[in-house]
């Protein structure tokens, strides 16, 4: 049965500014297959917020993409069919417009409510609320009891099952290791940043080795901005909410780290802490926090304090404008800081490595055993492995040259963090632990990443 009342399409409007010469925002686009009119399906091109400030998402004709660049506020829609010709139409190019304004992809008053919206709720609490972790343990709830989980069920088994996967995790990761525990409390780890079902060995080979560690005073959690604005070292000023419970803010470390930064240099650390608010590689860190380390007598988890950091390889650690707050004006904090409070402290860099495949542009497809494919796979873990080497042996600011001369062929994506780590953590030793990738099912996308330790 059809819909009889389809909800209105979104009409151009002569009369805003904002449509009649639109200035795109960051845009993510995808293939997206729909099923047409006649049964048969085809690829459609698929338009989302790169920020994910906006939900929606416009499915379009893939021919499009070439239009995109042209919609950067300095064009009107006339201006951009003169431009392209090639049997454009203004009508076709109002319809766009206007889908695209529906969904808050071009700036204009649709993103500007949805952002103060979305600015507001996040200054409205204390504490961000869980995201990603909730979904994977109302995941964990649903394989166990079948999608039609209640909410009280996820509530009330999802922790259970979280710890249970993560015990799993930990003891297949290190069931055949030589070295399974620290001997000591590290001064940095490096953990992967992205879903625990891709990745889970090498959270597991990291975290797992800190069970029998002794508790830190503080975690510091260093992630990198996927979807943000910000332009330098971004800071959080929150507590994390998982399904395991809230790691408060570390507000005294904050507070010395916000004296050695100065008021400048603080401002500039949190103007764009909103980009915390849909950033994962932080939050995913939090429960491996609450579950390793445990809660202390007063039934506390250790405080933490986070910051998103930018890629040092693209302006040699200042920040990508020079308006924002750079690398080293960072680290430098940060080791004052830790070096004021006293204590114990542990830093944590959430980071992947290399992103490859067709998925991320690349012409050479990665699966099979053909010796083209075995031969692109070898490439980029040999790179990972020299650039590992680097970092662990202290060498980093080599590593941050030796991106930026090759222009990052394998797409590290998380540089900056792993670099604010091991400058943090120095001087000391470094080890890796465990070095691992893995593939999507469609064989478009490798993802690498590697557990390591910093040692005083």
């Amino acid at each position: 049965m059809t819909d009889q009342n389809p909800p209105a399409q979104p009409t151009f409007d002569p009369n805003a500014p904002h449509q009649v010469q639109p200035h795109l925002r960051r845009v993510r686009t995808f293939p997206m297959p729909v099923q047409g009119p006649d049964g048969k399906q085809q690829v459609l091109l698929g338009l989302a917020d790169a920020q994910q400030i906006s939900s929606k998402v416009v499915a379009t004709h893939p021919a499009v993409q070439h239009l995109l660049p042209l919609m950067d506020g300095s064009r009107t829609v006339d201006q951009i069919v003169g431009e392209v010709g090639r049997g454009l139409t203004i009508e076709a190019l109002h319809s766009l417009v206007a889908q695209l304004d529906d969904a808050a992809l071009i700036q204009g008053p649709a993103f500007e409510a949805l952002e103060s919206g979305m600015r507001a709720e996040f200054d409205a609490s204390d504490t961000l609320p869980p995201a990603t972790t909730a979904q994977f343990a109302d995941a964990l709830v649903m394989q166990k009891v079948g999608k039609e989980a209640t909410d009280e069920q996820k509530k009330d088994l999802g922790p259970g099952l979280m710890r249970e996967v993560f015990d799993q995790w930990m003891g297949q990761a290190l069931e055949k290791v030589d070295n399974p525990a620290f001997d000591e409390l590290p001064r940095a780890i490096v953990v992967p940043g992205n879903e625990y079902a891709r990745s889970w060995i090498n959270y597991a080979a990291a975290w797992g080795r800190l069970r029998v560690s002794d508790r830190p005073d503080r975690v510091i959690v260093l992630g990198t901005n996927h979807f943000g604005s910000a332009t330098g070292v971004c800071g959080c000023d929150k507590s994390y909410e998982t399904p395991l419970g809230t790691c408060e803010l570390d507000s005294e470390f904050k507070r010395a780290l916000d004296a050695k930064l100065g008021a400048d240099g603080a401002e500039r650390l949190y103007a764009e802490r909103f980009d915390h608010e849909r950033e994962h590689s932080i939050e995913l860190q939090i429960p491996w926090i609450q579950h390793v380390l445990g809660a202390g007598e007063d039934g506390s988890f250790v405080p933490v304090f986070s910051a998103l950091v930018h890629d040092p390889a693209r302006n040699s650690g200042a920040s990508y404008d020079e308006q924002g707050l750079g690398m080293e004006e960072f680290v430098d904090a940060l080791r004052g800081a830790i070096d004021e409070v006293g204590g114990t402290t542990l830093i944590v860099a959430s980071a992947d490595l290399s992103h490859v495949g067709p998925a991320f542009g690349d012409q050479q497809a990665l699966t099979g055993e053909e010796p083209e494919a075995v031969e692109a796979r070898n490439a980029v873990a040999k790179q990972d492995q020299e650039l590992l080497k680097l970092l662990v042996e202290g060498k980093v600011d080599d590593l941050v040259s030796s991106l930026a001369w090759q222009q990052n062929p394998t797409r590290w994506s998380s540089t900056g963090a792993l670099v604010a780590a091991a400058k943090a953590a120095s001087p000391g030793r470094g080890q890796v632990l465990n070095y691992a990738a893995s593939m999507d099912q469609q064989g478009t996308a490798m993802l690498t990443n590697a557990a390591a330790a910093f040692f005083a």
